[in-house]
């Protein structure tokens, strides 16, 4: 199959390329490699795909139209795998003209290249963000989404919603994907796991928000692989009878969440990461920041009921894996 990989430099894209690689797809991955975090670390991720016959990289930014037209009308993907986008909740609230331009303005020309040049499946990022900080636990897909606390957030639920209109008007096979707290090796800087591991490697306090009243939904990179695996070869169909739930509709569209379904409470994980690296944390208890949300807890039956798949990796396998590949790729 050849296979289209948006932000194929970053954290899941990088795993997702990695794996359709090695079990023979050919993939195109798309990133700008942009230096909203380290681009060496982009570079070395792209490293490890560059080294296989059947994947190419095209520097490429999604919010360009004309490259991104070009691209599909040269290619002819079968299936496009879109996770490239401008991630990262707090910088949203100071940056948030980058975050328009890449999550919906990219979303945009990603969704028009499947329409005037057909794939059989679009999958595409979401996130957790969308349920914003109400609604019951765990969040289910059928929860309302009305409601973001972040402009990330925003971006997000517009992307589902702009697909859902392209599914309908165009019979584009969408999935949509929320993705919950993705943790691992090459896992992202700006991300809470390698700030506190880089933290109390080098003897420096971490920064514990909400005063570690939180929890996240911690889910193992490996499990997140699996699931978009799992879901690509599933394009949705139409339907002629539909529940009115806010996941699903008449056209061809689906939303699902991908996550452990096991929220664990965020001083839990710090432990864990104290046990595995060797090391005690100093730690600086701060308020909740603005467009947090105190929990996240995904519910998984759809995805389960649709795939097969249920996780795998737990939380402590989870901590312990990263760490070592922490420490190995830090040599600390």
């Amino acid at each position: 199959m050849k296979i289209l990989v948006t932000g194929a430099a970053g954290f899941i894209g990088a795993a997702l390329a990695h794996h359709l690689v090695e079990r023979g797809d050919e993939v195109v991955g798309l990133d700008n490699l942009n230096d909203y975090y380290s681009v060496a670390l982009k570079e070395q991720r792209l490293a490890r795909l560059t080294a296989h016959r059947n994947f190419r990289f095209v520097k490429t930014d999604l919010a360009d139209a004309n490259a991104v037209s070009g691209l599909f009308a040269h290619e002819g993907f079968d299936f496009v795998v879109h996770l490239g986008a401008q991630a990262g909740v707090r910088y949203s609230l100071q940056n948030p003209q980058t975050y328009v331009d890449s999550n919906v303005t990219g979303t945009l020309n990603i969704l028009e290249g499947c329409r005037h040049n057909p794939v059989r499946h679009l999958v595409f990022a979401s996130s957790s963000s969308v349920y914003g900080s109400g609604g019951k636990q765990p969040f289910a897909v059928e929860n309302p989404a009305d409601h973001p606390v972040s402009l990330y957030a925003a971006t997000k639920r517009c992307d589902e919603l702009m697909a859902h209109t392209y599914s309908h008007l165009f019979a584009i096979p969408v999935t949509g994907l929320r993705f919950f707290t993705v943790y691992g090796p090459w896992g992202r800087p700006d991300m809470a796991p390698m700030l506190f591991a880089d933290a109390i490697s080098r003897g420096r306090p971490i920064r514990v928000f909400n005063h570690g009243k939180m929890q996240r939904d911690f889910t193992f990179i490996d499990d997140i692989v699996e699931g978009l695996i799992r879901v690509l070869p599933l394009p949705p169909a139409p339907r002629e009878t539909w529940s009115d739930s806010p996941a699903e509709s008449w056209a061809p569209y689906r939303v699902l969440n991908i996550g452990r379904g096991a929220p664990t409470e965020l001083m839990r994980f710090i432990h864990l990461l104290e046990e595995a690296l060797g090391k005690k944390a100093e730690m600086k208890m701060e308020p909740m920041q603005p467009g947090d949300v105190p929990i996240t807890w995904a519910d998984t039956k759809a995805l389960e009921a649709l795939t097969g798949f249920v996780p795998q990796v737990t939380v402590e396998e989870g901590v312990q894996r990263f760490a070592e590949w922490f420490k190995g790729h830090n040599k600390v």
